[in-house]
C-alpha cells in the first residue's frame, strides 16, 4: 500500500469525523455552552440586582431608622412637656391649697384673737367693778353691775 492511499483514507476518515462532529456533536455542545452562558449572565444580573436591592434596602432602613429616631425624639419632647405641665399644675394646686389653708388658719386666728379680746375685756371689766366696789366700800347691785360692765366693755 502506498502512502498516498493511506493518506487519502485518513483524509476521508477525518472529513467524515469533522462532518459527523459538526452535524451531531457540535450543536448540542454549542447549545449547552449558550445555555450555560445565559445562566451565568442571568446569575450575574441577578447578583447585580440583588446588590442594588441591598443598597436600596440599606438606604430605606437608614431612612426608617432616622424617621423612628425623629419620632422617638418628638415623643420624648412631648412627654417632657406633659411632665412639666403636670408638675406646674401640681405646683399651682399646692399653692392654691396652701393659700386656702393660710386663709383658713388666719380666720381661725382672728376668731380666737377676737374671743380672747372679748374674754379679756369682760375680765378687765369685772376686775374694774371689783376694784370700784373695794374703793367705794359697798356692793353694787347686779343691774348696775351689768350696766357698768357693758359700758366698760364698749369703752375698751
Amino acid at each position: 500500500m502506498s502512502i498516498t492511499i493511506t493518506l487519502l483514507g485518513q483524509m476521508i476518515t477525518f472529513a467524515l469525523f469533522v462532518w459527523f462532529t459538526m452535524r451531531y456533536v457540535w450543536p448540542p455542545v454549542t447549545k449547552a455552552l449558550q445555555e450555560r452562558q445565559a445562566r451565568i449572565a442571568e446569575g450575574l444580573a441577578a447578583a447585580e440586582r440583588g446588590h442594588h436591592d441591598l443598597e436600596l434596602a440599606q438606604e430605606s432602613a437608614k431612612k426608617q431608622l432616622k424617621a423612628a429616631k425623629g419620632q422617638c425624639h418628638d415623643l420624648i419632647e412631648a412627654a417632657k412637656k406633659q411632665a412639666q405641665h403636670i408638675l406646674d399644675m401640681a405646683k399651682t394646686q399646692a399653692k392654691e391649697l396652701s393659700d386656702r389653708q393660710k386663709l383658713q388658719a388666719q380666720s381661725e386666728i382672728d376668731v380666737m384673737v377676737q374671743q380672747a379680746k372679748d374674754t379679756l375685756r369682760s375680765q378687765v371689766a369685772e376686775i374694774a367693778v371689783l376694784s370700784a366696789e373695794k374703793i367705794l366700800g359697798k356692793k353694787i347691785d347686779d343691774g348696775v353691775h351689768h350696766e357698768m360692765v357693758d359700758t366698760l366693755i364698749k369703752g375698751l
